[in-house]
């Protein structure tokens, strides 16, 4: 999969910009600020039609403009366009200049797997960016794990104000919440069944990405979930906690509570791992993410590796960029392209950003 071209109009401190990549190796350098990140986040946006920075939607729109146009040109197989427009009240997503109604059936089309400096902080950071990661990733392998999700929120928002309308009256119906409870498994189990094969598929490749890239055997990833169980046994564990989540107003087991372990011969790397090992974990587990794409969906995703540079030494770059060859489009973006190596400068197409001036550079050998 190849992005060939694209084209931005009032994204983030873009009037307009158009530019045409390289199928193999593109990278983009200027100062923090200059725009660079801005460039292969309108790539993501493109994909998924939201930014990775965890802002606003409206916030990628430039100040004082009313929408964002984001358009590119991709060929897997054959060349088709692609088109997001943003406003501050709706979104609208096409294919081949048609309109697709419903966002979960445009994502998937243009994958994309994301390494940022944010990632290396995945192992010690919160259950919950950690399903994010897994939710992003799994709506590009399938758009019904998308629909499954957004039903299971849906109703999952349900369940939690009925919660607190039976606390404050306690003559309303628990009939109702046995109905809400019982869909609100339906999808969770949709969702965990998507969940834990992905798991089960990264393992396939972790262990031994890690042992390439350190020498070290034995990462393992686990996933755990309230839903490892029957559909009869989950129904039981809501009855169980069912005044207490009264009490509290809200839902104290089900997918969203979901998270992941990574182990290194059985020891816990979010508790006792050392900074290297958490960074080559998330680096193989990545890589891992790669190999899925190519050998599950049978597609070689777009690469971005966004100022990974300011966090990892040239040796753990160099591992990544080992399992990287000519057949995945890769961008770089970074602050110096002295920190790269010879072989990834020759053959790329460099483009350096300055106060939001993108202009395309030779190589000087």
């Amino acid at each position: 999969m190849k992005i060939q071209k694209i084209k931005v109009m009032n994204f983030r401190n873009y009037d307009n910009l158009e530019l045409s990549f390289n199928p193999c190796k593109n990278i983009i350098i200027g100062r923090n600020g200059s725009g660079k990140t801005n460039i292969v986040e309108a790539i993501y946006v493109l994909a998924l039609t939201k930014s990775f920075r965890g802002t606003r939607e409206d916030v990628i729109i430039k100040h004082d403009k009313e929408l964002t146009r984001i358009e590119g040109e991709v060929k897997e197989k054959r060349k088709e366009s692609f088109k997001v427009i943003l406003d501050k009240n709706k979104k609208t997503v096409k294919k081949n200049n048609t309109v697709i109604k419903r966002i979960s059936d445009y994502i998937s089309n243009i994958n994309v797997i994301l390494f940022t400096s944010e990632d290396l902080k995945l192992i010690k950071d919160t259950p919950n960016t950690r399903r994010k990661l897994i939710n992003v990733d799994l709506s590009q392998f399938s758009n019904e794990y998308l629909k499954y999700l957004t039903l299971y929120n849906k109703i999952l928002k349900q369940r939690n104000m009925y919660l607190k309308t039976l606390y404050l009256n306690g003559n309303a119906s628990k009939d109702y919440l046995d109905i809400i409870t019982n869909q609100l498994v339906e999808y969770g189990l949709k969702v965990h069944k998507y969940r834990k094969e992905f798991i089960n598929d990264i393992s396939l490749y972790i262990s031994d990405i890690y042992k390439n890239i350190t020498g070290i055997d034995g990462l393992k990833l686990t996933y755990k979930s309230d839903y490892d169980k029957s559909k009869e046994d989950i129904l039981k564990s809501y009855k169980r906690i069912v005044n207490s989540d009264m009490r509290n107003g809200q839902t104290s087991l089900g997918i969203h509570r979901d998270d992941y372990d990574f182990t290194l011969r059985n020891v816990y790397l979010k508790d006792f791992g050392s900074e290297g090992e958490k960074k080559n974990a998330i680096i193989a587990f990545k890589l891992s993410e790669l190999e899925l794409f190519k050998n599950k969906k049978g597609v070689i995703p777009i690469l971005i590796l966004d100022d990974l540079y300011s966090e990892l030494d040239k040796v753990k770059i160099n591992n990544i960029l080992e399992f990287i060859n000519d057949d995945i489009q890769t961008f770089i973006t970074t602050t110096e392209i002295s920190k790269l190596s010879k072989r990834i400068k020759e053959g790329s197409k460099i483009f350096k950003v300055k106060n939001g001036i993108v202009e395309e550079v030779t190589y000087e050998k």
